[in-house]
């Protein structure tokens, strides 16, 4: 059969451009749009678009996730805002001097913001889009609509910690149960028992290699979104708080300028799973995520109170991100360097002011002692003056 020659692009059919684009991914689809106008003029397609972030988030199947991506600019602009993550250098304007211990010296005004700037940012204005991926298979997609417990600017929210917990909200406007498993039919690496992986740590290295998770947060008065996770694992705790019980670490370094005296601050995105069954228990190994939650922290290991959590999240919707992975990572590595140098400087201090403390004493009891001695020389060096007696 012969196959007749193509002159140009522009004598093939439209129907097979768009055959051709559908089958792409959101980086191939983006790179193919550059090549000719053709595929340009298609590739603004928005059913393409939408295609597209159903494969890379399932959550936004949801038709109430999809009028909600629809009224913030389309799966187009929505691609292009979440696909490249966070990624924040200004860790290195950091200033130990200018740094106020926190929160004894922080001033009313640093430590809760600006009034008016917050009064125009509504906790029920955030969306959360969360999808949990294993070896590329999803396990677990939630959206959660506001910030639960948020209601009101004078209640608990205002100054408490603000903290996230996805599985114990989302899962009330789930048709599911919420609940979610990994085993060996996802690829988990079975083991015999929790002794032999407290040994080689053969399902803890699993879990961290293939786990990949996004947490896309939306606002949707302002019509922006953002991603916050950082896609693959930057830490984590084995056999913590139980044994049986694995904590996974994700997330950003965000801006809080003129927010928080620190200037940024790190999200943590963590996931803990519990094991619930081994291999020498009869059944296959298998894992329970037990936990998904977000929290804000300062330079120190503060955690971030509500209402300076919003500021933040409002600025990390605008702030820079890249499709460059190393840079996400090098961005973390990065804050957590000058965190540890923090620490460091702030064990240094107390360890001076200690130091300092122990010499005022030493030299205050050597001084006490010096006196005492003094004041016993000059006792036995006294004439000792017998009493008169006068008779008549």
């Amino acid at each position: 059969m012969s196959v007749a020659p193509v002159e140009n692009m522009s004598s093939l059919n439209t129907d097979l451009f768009y055959d051709i684009l559908k089958r792409l991914d959101g980086p191939t689809l983006a790179t193919a749009a550059c090549t000719c106008a053709a595929f340009c003029s298609i590739s603004k397609e928005e059913r393409l678009w939408e295609d597209v972030c159903s494969s890379m988030w399932p959550s936004t199947n949801r038709e109430d996730v999809k009028s909600l991506i629809s009224s913030i600019g389309g799966f187009r602009k929505f691609y292009a805002d979440c696909f490249p993550l966070i990624v924040n250098k200004e860790v290195t304007d950091y200033q130990w001097n200018g740094y106020l211990e926190y929160p004894e010296e922080w001033t009313e005004a640093e430590y809760y913001g600006d009034m008016d700037e917050f009064e125009s940012i509504s906790p029920s204005d955030f969306v959360s889009i969360v999808d949990i991926r294993y070896k590329d298979k999803i396990i677990c997609s939630k959206v959660l609509w506001g910030i639960p417990n948020a209601n009101g600017f004078n209640g608990w929210f205002y100054n408490c910690p603000f903290r996230i917990d996805l599985l114990t909200y989302a899962a009330r406007d789930d048709d599911d149960d919420g609940e979610a498993f990994l085993s060996v039919a996802n690829g988990l690496p079975p083991i015999a028992s929790m002794e032999t992986e407290r040994k080689d740590g053969k399902l803890w290295q699993g879990l961290r290699d293939g786990l990949r998770l996004s947490w896309i947060v939306v606002n949707r008065k302002m019509k922006q979104a953002a991603n916050l996770a950082s896609w693959c694992p930057i830490g984590g705790q084995r056999h913590w708080p139980t044994d049986k019980d694995f904590v996974i670490r994700f997330g950003s370094i965000l801006p809080a300028r003129d927010i928080l005296p620190c200037q940024v601050v790190e999200c943590i995105l963590s996931m803990k799973f519990r094991v619930i069954c081994t291999e020498g228990e009869g059944a296959e190994t298998t894992l329970k995520l037990t936990e998904s939650s977000m929290q804000l922290e300062d330079m120190e290991g503060s955690h971030v109170n509500g209402r300076n959590s919003l500021l933040i999240l409002k600025e990390a919707l605008s702030c820079r991100r890249s499709k460059n992975y190393s840079e996400v990572l090098e961005s973390c590595n990065l804050y957590s360097k000058v965190q540890n140098e923090l620490k460091e400087e702030k064990m240094r201090n107390e360890s001076r002011k200690i130091c300092n403390i122990a010499i005022c004493k030493t030299c205050l009891l050597g001084t006490n002692i010096a006196l005492a001695f003094m004041t016993i020389l000059q006792n036995q060096h006294s004439p000792n003056l017998s009493p008169h007696v006068f008779c008549a």
